[in-house]
């Protein structure tokens, strides 16, 4: 169900300005405030369009997935036929897509200035409902300022309708009086928009989405540029608030989590707050996004799974993150692609990579295809985007711990939750004790005990007929490298048939306590700093985070020339080393784009960019 989605609202806003310097009649059928925002239907429509910017093309619809180079040092953009975008630093304030992505944004926020200032237009619609719609535009105008804020320093601000072609002339506001904006919106619409468990689903603003985005607002703020250290205990208030509401939890599967997305299945308690899609382009119902087929694994257009183009490849960086038992690391890199069949899901399994190079090669994986339950499959996706996850938050809410009182128990203990829930409990080891003898053909193996089940290995013998190995297969969905199953303790392996007798072997398996964090990890603030930057990389991958957050940390261009040395060393004749050592000072800051520059006589130019 796509609740929000199933209320279209369609261009009513543009016809809400006008001039009467250049409108001397006044037509019949003009759609103004004042015959306009009547009925509770109408408001649901306004409702809905200021909800509508997040999906559109230029945000989480398609381009915010690839071209904006929001994953920084985990990925990169691999079509090297196009050679100019914000993806590889290679643009001017003329590009196109840096201007969609302004103008879409600031579309959204005069959907939400229109909606607020005429919400009471009928004080006969009941007050509740109109304060809820109060409270999501606000929260929302809050939310399309943040982006701007983040990626192009201090904005113009326009908090009224814009009702003129002519007021159009106003100055960038600082960075500090955008962010009072926001939190403004925001914290005035905390105490309008209903509970979570109220709503049911995720694609509506709750209490839960403003807290959570508000910690993510204030730690932005502690952070560059502004360095207001001031801002930690407010992230830390408002992510104790989502912590201490009682109604979200770490999904016990990290694999899940994506499952339920691709699916059309909520999970209010994991996935707090998630951009709605529905449809698959093949007829005129349809709000689709490039989700999966843009930054998936690859799959061709006839097969069952559905197409996915898989522009995007990962980082050696991002492969080598990984500890071993961290399950993440398999299902957020493909080793697999799909096959060109009619069996959904059906993969041909890659080996490891064997050189730093090999894993520049492998893609994401974490947005999959093959668990779309709408059929057919067409050209784009309705995988849900999640802006805000349960995980998120406690992560946050660590940072902000760490950075006022240092590593305390509090903080590791958080940080090892979250680790823990994303750790193998399966087989890791099979060892042969004894060969035995007189095997003409291997031996079938099978796994008893253990409280668990799942591990499948086959086994090895030589020429003598005794049992030389034991090999664990792979895991034919891809969420592990091999089937290892899940246990409790060490199950038995049991060896029969093949002719001979006398084969013995032992297990071992992952423990979910190997998951956490030893004590040089711990030991300062800023060796914890560290973990949570790191673990930010391993859980929320391909989730348009990781750029802004190493600018608020102030390791952002440190870090990509750390990448693109690694590149020029690892992969020295692929195109993608450029893609990491052309980012210079002024990446910092996307450039103001040319449109509004050209309109917009009062606004300034970001650094480096003229």
């Amino acid at each position: 169900m796509k609740t929000i989605r199933n209320i279209l609202a369609l261009g009513f806003l543009l016809s809400l300005s006008a001039c009467e310097e250049f409108l001397v009649t006044e037509p019949t059928d003009f759609l103004s405030p004042s015959n306009y925002y009547r009925t509770e239907q109408q408001l649901e429509f306004a409702r809905a369009g200021v909800y509508s910017a997040l999906g559109e093309n230029p945000l989480y619809g398609h381009q915010a997935h690839y071209l904006y180079a929001w994953d920084a040092d985990m990925a990169y953009m691999n079509r090297f036929t196009l050679t100019t975008g914000p993806w590889n630093y290679f643009y001017s304030p003329a590009d196109r897509y840096n201007d969609s992505f302004w103008s879409t944004l600031y579309s959204g926020i005069n959907r939400a200035n229109v909606v607020i200032a005429n919400v009471d237009n009928n004080p006969e619609i009941d007050q509740k409902k109109r304060d809820v719609i109060r409270g999501e535009s606000l929260f929302l105008r809050g939310f399309y300022y943040f982006m701007l804020v983040r990626y192009y320093g201090g904005v113009p601000m326009r908090t009224e309708p814009t009702l003129s072609v002519e007021d159009v002339d106003i100055p960038n506001s600082s960075v500090k009086e955008v962010y009072d904006q926001i939190v403004a919106d925001m914290t005035q619409a905390e105490p309008l928009v209903p509970d979570i468990n109220a709503i049911g689903f995720g694609g509506a603003i709750s209490k839960s989405a403003v807290r959570g985005l508000l910690a993510r607002v204030n730690l932005t703020m502690a952070g560059e540029p502004l360095k207001d250290q001031s801002r930690y205990a407010e992230a830390k208030k408002w992510a104790k608030k989502v912590i201490d509401e009682g109604g979200h939890a770490l999904n016990p599967s990290y694999s899940q989590i994506f499952k339920n997305l691709a699916g059309d299945k909520y999970d209010i308690k994991e996935n707090i707050w998630e951009v709605e899609f529905w449809g698959n382009l093949l007829d005129q119902y349809s709000e689709a996004t490039g989700l999966g087929y843009i930054n998936g694994p690859r799959s061709v257009a006839s097969s069952a799974t559905g197409r996915a183009d898989a522009y995007m490849s990962i980082t050696a960086k991002f492969y080598d993150v990984y500890e071993p038992g961290d399950l993440r690391k398999w299902f957020n890199i493909a080793h697999f692609t799909y096959n060109n069949s009619q069996i959904n899901g059906e993969k041909t399994f890659t080996g490891l990579p064997t050189t730093q190079e090999d894993k520049y090669k492998l893609l994401p994986a974490k947005w999959r295809r093959e668990y779309e339950t709408l059929l057919p499959k067409g050209l784009r996706t309705p995988i849900n985007f999640p802006i805000l996850r349960y995980s998120d938050v406690l992560l946050m809410y660590a940072e902000a711990e760490n950075a006022i009182n240092g590593p305390t128990a509090e903080v590791v203990e958080i940080v090892n939750r979250v680790r823990r829930r994303a750790w193998s409990k399966g087989v890791n080891k099979v060892e042969v004790i004894n060969g035995g003898s007189g095997y003409s053909t291997a031996p079938t193996v099978a796994f008893s005990g253990g409280g668990g089940s799942g591990a499948k290995a086959t086994a090895t013998i030589n020429s003598a007929g005794q049992v030389t190995g034991i090999n664990l297969i792979r895991d034919p969905e891809g969420i592990s490298y091999f089937a290892e199953g899940v246990y409790t303790s060490a199950p038995q392996v049991v060896l029969s048939g093949g002719g001979g007798t006398g084969a013995t072997a032992t297990s071992q398996i992952n423990n979910p306590s190997d998951a956490d964090l030893k004590s040089a990890q711990t030991a300062t603030k800023e060796s914890m700093l560290a973990v949570i930057q790191n673990e930010r990389l391993r859980e929320l991958s391909q989730e348009g985070q990781r750029k802004a957050d190493l600018v608020r940390w102030g390791i952002f261009l440190k870090t990509m020339e750390e990448v693109g040395k690694a590149a020029q060393r690892d992969i020295p004749e692929s195109p993608a080393v450029k893609y990491f050592t052309n980012v210079s000072q002024k990446d910092l800051l996307s450039p103001i784009p040319t449109s509004e520059i050209t309109v917009n006589q009062a606004i300034k130019q970001n650094p480096g960019w003229d």
